[in-house]
């Protein structure tokens, strides 16, 4: 292995040969069994005599850090070391304060029955279809086309997308109006990035989106929450001085409820006399179950001030990481540097695979599938909430991944009692900033048909 020693510092060459050596040894970086460098190759490298090199792997030897095997060389002990506690690095460096208020990502513990928000079944996933798409691309283009590309996405993927949500959505736009990012969360990075200066205005649903709703106060935002009611975001409450308008209309998260065509013709028309951005996000919209969905803000502005925002985590894999955005020509130029300046561009073989799926009707195919499935849990969960949970108020919904449920009462115990016996739900507070609402927010896309009414039996147990 080639293995860097500095020889930085105070004390003899051995001595400091031998703290790089124990260091990297107590911290991990050198793992049990790796084979260290000859002694003779590294005096050599560090331009020192093997004396002062085999020295230092004596002591450590001596000290039962290193095994020597004749005829093989030196290693790291099998034996297990006390790791020491990664040494912190104290210093004078200081991240903006917005970054000391935001939560640390923290991994989801894996529980029995999972009621999680956001995540698709992975087992309906089309593996072995998109494995054929992604070789079929791997053999086509590695060799050949190894340089970087368009930071706006794959041309074929643009324009497949163009036209997948000009059937499905009626979304005006062609190739040239979308730019591919890293899911929605990216679309909306790049968006900021673009249209905000510390201090501006956003506002967010209340409930609503957590993730977008940090993400905008990292930008220096200052975020308002604006209720929602039945017909979805009111427009009335939107402050003023707003630059930018975040909206989930096709399917309010997390309630569930869609935004009447009433609402979003007049958000438009706020937008217009204020000088502001909407942003649509068009969350989790691709699984319906009864009534048609109301046509998308994007298609019905006139004025060019939507972007209008997208991902297959939902509909595919959220590991995937592609997502888009469909913005107006006038902020296109922009997105693209701020696309090009965040992380050049993403992972083209995926892109055109996804491309491939899109053009050959596959996807439609997977949803309509995926969308059966999803209907089933949806009844079910709905039928056992409505017979066993008379003192939960369902909010109507036709559509996604998740269904919420208010309550009078303060839920947290019954939250916290669920996890105790393995189930995992989500209370409706944790989506507010302002005042709290109570309520439970019930995802069905990680939770097995058959597993729905042994966990929610769990619940109502508590």
């Amino acid at each position: 292995m080639d293995f860097h020693v500095s020889l930085a510092g105070r004390g003899d060459l051995s001595a400091r040969i031998y703290r790089e050596l124990l260091d990297a040894i107590v911290d991990g970086r050198l793992r049990p069994g790796e084979r260290l460098p000859p002694t003779r190759e590294l005096a050599q490298r560090l331009d020192v005599s093997r004396t002062t090199v085999t020295d230092a792997y004596d002591r450590l030897t001596a000290e039962g850090f290193l095994v020597g095997k004749v005829g093989a060389g030196t290693f790291v002990s099998e034996q297990p070391v006390k790791r020491a506690e990664r040494r912190a690095a104290h210093g004078v460096a200081r991240p903006r304060p917005i970054w000391d208020t935001l939560p640390q990502p923290t991994p989801l513990p894996w529980l029995e029955f999972d009621f999680r928000l956001g995540t698709p079944d992975g087992q309906l996933f089309p593996l072995e279809t998109w494995r054929r798409l992604v070789a079929r691309e791997m053999r086509a283009k590695v060799v050949h086309n190894a340089d970087y590309t368009d930071p706006s996405g794959h041309e074929g993927l643009r324009a497949a997308i163009a036209r997948y949500v000009g059937v499905s959505r009626s979304v005006h736009a062609g190739a040239d109006d979308v730019v591919v990012t890293q899911g929605a969360q990216q679309a909306l990075d790049i968006t900021a990035r673009v249209l905000l200066e510390p201090g501006d205005c956003v506002a967010t649903e209340e409930p609503g989106y957590v993730p977008a709703r940090r993400l905008f106060s990292s930008h220096g935002a200052r975020v308002v929450g604006v209720p929602v009611d039945d017909e979805g975001l009111d427009v009335s409450a939107l402050p003023d001085d707003a630059r930018l308008v975040y909206t989930t209309p096709s399917h309010q998260f997390p309630l569930g409820t869609p935004m009447s065509l009433a609402r979003r013709t007049a958000l438009l028309a706020w937008a217009e006399q204020h000088d502001a951005v909407v942003v649509e996000d068009d969350y989790d919209s691709e699984y319906r179950f009864s009534d048609r969905p109301l046509q998308p803000v994007q298609s019905i502005d006139r004025g060019g001030r939507v972007v209008y925002v997208g991902s297959f985590s939902k509909t595919l894999l959220p590991m995937l990481r592609i997502g888009f955005l469909v913005a107006p020509a006038s902020l296109l130029p922009a997105l693209r540097t701020a696309k090009q300046l965040t992380d050049w561009h993403g992972d083209v073989i995926n892109q055109a695979a996804l491309a491939t799926f899109l053009d050959e009707g596959l996807l439609a195919r997977h949803i309509r599938k995926a969308t059966r499935e999803y209907a089933r849990r949806h009844e079910l969960i709905v039928e056992t909430l409505e017979k066993d949970f008379p003192w939960l108020d369902l909010v109507p919904s036709a559509a996604g991944l998740h269904l919420c449920v208010r309550s009078e009462a303060d839920v947290e115990p019954v939250v916290a009692a669920a996890r105790a016996k393995q189930v995992g739900v989500q209370a409706l507070a944790d989506f507010c900033a302002g005042p709290v609402q109570h309520g439970l927010v019930l995802g069905y896309g990680a939770i097995s048909l058959d597993n729905i009414r042994e966990g929610l039996r769990r619940v109502r147990t508590n």
